[in-house]
């Protein structure tokens, strides 16, 4: 069967003991970076099993094929944005508005290499709307439970429209530093400010004091 073009749906195996699910580890970090330098389709099997140091059979021992591998990376991608967004929600409560947009406008920023070659799965792939409808998903939802958390008077509706707003933000300040966007050399700066501001002026009427809630639904 070509490692490349096949398009069966055998299961992966799901290693049971921890030197497996290191091996398994291995083989996907090596091909998460060897489709976000070469593209999906460019990258075979082989080159995987080299990188991770690897024997070929050891890879097909874990991933039938190249979709199996493509399949366990876009979970495994999934994943790590779940867990950020978990951690950053249980952070919320002890951050201020200012401080938790830091927190978030450099979240893509930081995920950016743990992630690398989603954009490369989701151009090769016939259900990368699907795959690019559910990190989106993930992300508003993970970051409106940030800023219910930060302001608990939140309705769940505006929430999820900040969080849009939010997500589209981080978007272009990691463009601006990978060069992607038109930028200057102060224009992150600039919108890092902008971004502060924004939460700042969106989430302080809806905080709580001991005394209450420190303002009024704008």
């Amino acid at each position: 069967m070509d490692s490349n073009s096949s398009r069966g749906k055998r299961i992966s195996l799901q290693p049971q003991r921890a030197a497996g699910r290191q091996r398994v580890e291995e083989l996907l970090e090596a091909a998460s970076g060897l489709m976000a330098e070469r593209g999906y389709e460019a990258t075979t099997m082989a080159e995987i099993a080299a990188r991770a140091g690897a024997k070929i059979g050891s890879l097909y021992r874990f991933f039938p094929n190249k979709e199996a591998v493509a399949d366990a990376l876009v979970q495994r991608h999934i994943a790590v944005l779940e867990d950020e967004y978990a951690a950053l929600a249980k952070r919320a409560a002890t951050l201020s508005p200012d401080a938790l947009a830091d927190v978030l406008i450099e979240l893509l920023v930081t995920l950016h290499p743990r992630v690398k070659s989603l954009s490369a799965l989701m151009e090769a792939r016939t259900d990368k709307m699907e795959i690019r409808d559910r990190a989106r998903g993930h992300a508003i939802v993970g970051i409106a439970a940030a800023l219910r958390v930060c302001a608990p008077e939140l309705e769940d509706a505006l929430a999820r429209d900040i969080a849009a707003v939010v997500l589209n933000s981080m978007k272009v300040l990691r463009s601006m530093l990978a060069k992607d966007a038109p930028t200057t050399p102060g224009a992150p700066d600039e919108l890092r400010r902008m971004h502060r501001l924004y939460l700042t002026d969106r989430l302080q009427p809806f905080r709580r004091t001991p005394d209450g809630i420190t303002g009024a639904e704008p």
